[in-house]
């Protein structure tokens, strides 16, 4: 546990994670919007797209999404069902357990995250590798 002397500097830097995360997010969300998408929604097509098969095919059970985009399962289930309502992901059914749902890219779905990719990075070099915080 963290000494009294240290505490102000321990909580000042998770206070300047924070900001930094919140800028960051602020900045992916201006620079996706003129494609339509907002920095959760990308991190949910980057997440299927970077775990695609050798056939580029890949489907992710929505907790295993859930786990890596740090989005509830509520707040990702209306998100996967506005992008599958803009044809950018397809639901089914898996096969090995009835109750799940598998998600995947479709090919306007991959199309737009090759489009948005160097967008997005970009921002992340320029708020995070460049060590600016604003």
């Amino acid at each position: 546990m963290a000494t009294k002397s240290a505490e102000p500097a321990l909580v000042e830097q998770w206070r300047g994670i924070l900001a930094l995360h919140a800028r960051t997010q602020c900045e992916i969300d201006r620079a996706l919007h003129q494609h339509g998408l907002c920095a959760s929604d990308f991190e949910v097509l980057d997440v299927l797209a970077g775990g695609a098969a050798a056939d580029g095919v890949c489907a992710y059970r929505v907790q295993e999404i859930s786990e890596r985009v740090h989005l509830t399962q509520s707040a990702l289930s209306r998100l996967i069902a506005r992008l599958e309502k803009d044809g950018l992901v397809e639901r089914t059914m898996c096969p090995e357990d009835r109750r799940g749902v598998r998600v995947t890219l479709t090919g306007k779905g991959r199309a737009l995250h090759g489009e948005v990719l160097p967008v997005q990075r970009a921002v992340l070099t320029r708020m995070l590798a460049g060590g600016s915080a604003g």
